[in-house]
């Protein structure tokens, strides 16, 4: 049976792309980015051409969102602050 995956997030270039798939992927959700080619080969990060979408399985959409809304909000700890 084929997985059926779901869009969940649209970032700006395949850098940002590619850091918001490694953090699901630490997270333990499956993830992958597909940009357009055009925009990938021109490095493009605005605009319809510079957007990568971000996808995940169905049965983990719910929890791809919960982690991508938590790291906006700023509600993750990244383990770089340091001690007063």
């Amino acid at each position: 049976m084929k997985k059926q995956w779901t869009h969940v997030y649209s970032a700006y270039g395949q850098l940002d792309a590619a850091m918001l798939v490694d953090f699901l992927l630490a997270n333990g959700i499956e993830a992958t980015s597909i940009q357009e080619s055009l925009g990938t080969t021109y490095g493009l990060t605005v605009g319809p051409l510079g957007e990568a979408k971000i996808f995940v399985p169905i049965d983990q959409k719910e929890m791809a969102e919960t982690l991508i809304r938590q790291m906006q909000e700023g509600k993750l700890e990244t383990g770089d602050e340091q001690s007063p």
